[in-house]
């Protein structure tokens, strides 16, 4: 485990969304990185396809919408 300096604005940001999404500051700054790390790596994938790809990967079984 290491120390990240980032500016003050960014940590702010961090702070209100980490409140949002219900993730400590850390954990935001974490998600953050690894989703960007992820779309570096395979820049064709959106966004919602990263994180689909990762839930498959972790075996979550989500429920599907079925359209009325």
């Amino acid at each position: 485990m290491g120390i990240v300096k980032i500016g003050d604005e960014l940590h702010e940001e961090l702070r209100k969304c980490s409140g949002v999404m219900c993730r400590s500051i850390n954990a935001q700054a974490e998600f953050w990185m690894k989703v960007g790390m992820l779309a570096e790596a395979n820049p064709t994938l959106s966004f919602t396809e990263i994180i689909a790809q990762q839930l498959k990967d972790a075996d979550v079984q989500l429920p599907q919408i079925v359209a009325a």
